[in-house]
C-alpha cells in the first residue's frame, strides 16, 4: 500500500510540475502561428530580432520553416521540440550560440524544397554530389530566413 501511495505522490508531483512550467513557460502560445510566441525564452530574441528584417518576414512565420507541413508532423515536432527546449533551458545545458539539431536541420530543408519545389527541382536536375547526396539549400543560403552572429 505504501509503494502504491509513494507511486501516486510521485505522479502527481511529477504532473504538477509538468503543468505549472507548462503555464511559467506560456506553453499554449507554442501551440499558435505567432513568431513572437518563439521569443517568449530570452535566448531566443535575437533570432526574432533577426527574422524581422530577414526576406522572410513576409512570407513565412517560424512554424513554415521549422516544422513539417503537415498537421500530425507540426505538432509532433513542437512537442519534441517543446520538451527538449524546456529541459535544456531549465537545466543551463544549451549550447551558446544555439545550434540546430540534426532532425531540425531536415525539416528546414523539406521546407526550404516545399516552398521553392519548382527552382529546386530545376536546380537539381542532374545535380548533386559524387556520393549522390542531394545539396543542401541551407549551405549556400544560412542567413536566409533569419541570421544571428
Amino acid at each position: 500500500m505504501l509503494a502504491k501511495a509513494t507511486l501516486l505522490l510521485l505522479l502527481g508531483a511529477t504532473l504538477g510540475l509538468g503543468v505549472f512550467t507548462f503555464g511559467y513557460a506560456r506553453g499554449a502560445s507554442y501551440l499558435t502561428n505567432d513568431p513572437a510566441a518563439c521569443a517568449n525564452c530570452h535566448v531566443m530574441g535575437e533570432h526574432f530580432a533577426a527574422w524581422t528584417k530577414s526576406s522572410h518576414r513576409a512570407v513565412a512565420v517560424c512554424n513554415d520553416c521549422h516544422t513539417p507541413h503537415s498537421f500530425i508532423g507540426k505538432y509532433a515536432t513542437k512537442a519534441s521540440n517543446g520538451f527538449w527546449h524546456s529541459f535544456y533551458f531549465t537545466t543551463g545545458r544549451y549550447p551558446d550560440p544555439l545550434r540546430i539539431t540534426p532532425r531540425n536541420h531536415e525539416v528546414t530543408e523539406g521546407a526550404c524544397r516545399h516552398c521553392h519545389e519548382e527552382i529546386v527541382a530545376s536546380i537539381e536536375h542532374g545535380a548533386g554530389d559524387e556520393s549522390g547526396e542531394r545539396l543542401s539549400c541551407v549551405r549556400c543560403h544560412a542567413r536566409v530566413g533569419h541570421w544571428v552572429r
